[in-house]
């Protein structure tokens, strides 16, 4: 584990995932849509290209990590306020060569697409429905969250187990119904930022493939 310092002119830097997607080949560093944002992404750079190499998003191109949900080589990529169309096709384009699959998904009503949808297993999604086209997501088992629990949908799988708020009794025993390892954690603060787990690492192996 590789922990990056504070910084204290960007006071939203603990959500470092919005600032890099690290896949097996490569690493994309973005753009966040959120201009106050945009230098954080120097602070996790010089640490991510250790161990990758990269590309950037442009303008007028606008991504965060936190619309990305990759699923094997399907990565489903939210069209939100915070990353757009030209943020995708730059993805889309940067990716080309290495096979993966990237599908739009306007979201309607929530920050980012992985604040309401998640990946339990490779077929099975944790996830607010409400907020988009659940068409898109076709052979994906959808455990529907809730709606007074939406935020229980950011979860972060790990190591064989989920990890999530330990504020949300009805979306955890939904998941362990399903047979899944559950583990919980007090995160109550960042939920008040509509942030989740997953917003606070970005999970990779350490040797490219």
């Amino acid at each position: 584990m590789v922990e990056l310092p504070a910084d204290s002119q960007c006071p939203d830097s603990c959500f470092l995932e919005d600032t890099a997607l690290v896949l097996d080949e490569i690493a994309i560093l973005t753009r966040p849509g959120s201009e106050a944002r945009r230098a954080e992404v120097a602070g996790v750079a010089p640490t991510l290209t250790k161990y990758r190499k990269s590309v950037r998003i442009e303008a007028p191109g606008t991504l965060e990590a936190g619309d990305v949900l990759r699923i094997g080589r399907d990565l489903f990529v939210g069209l939100t306020t915070r990353t757009n169309e030209q943020g995708i096709a730059m993805m889309r384009a940067a990716l080309q060569p290495y096979g993966y699959n990237v599908i739009s998904v306007p979201i309607d009503g929530a920050l980012h697409l992985k604040s309401i949808c998640t990946a339990l297993d490779d077929r099975t999604l944790v996830a607010d429905p409400r907020h988009f086209d659940s068409a898109l997501f076709p052979g994906y088992e959808i455990v529907s969250v809730p709606a007074e629990e939406w935020a229980a949908a950011n979860i972060l799988r790990l190591n064989g187990s989920i990890a999530m708020h330990s504020g949300f009794p009805k979306s955890e025993k939904l998941i362990r119904a399903k047979g899944f390892d559950v583990r919980t954690v007090d995160i109550s603060e960042f939920l008040k930022a509509e942030a989740g787990l997953t917003c606070l690492s970005i999970p990779f192996e350490a040797a490219a493939r």
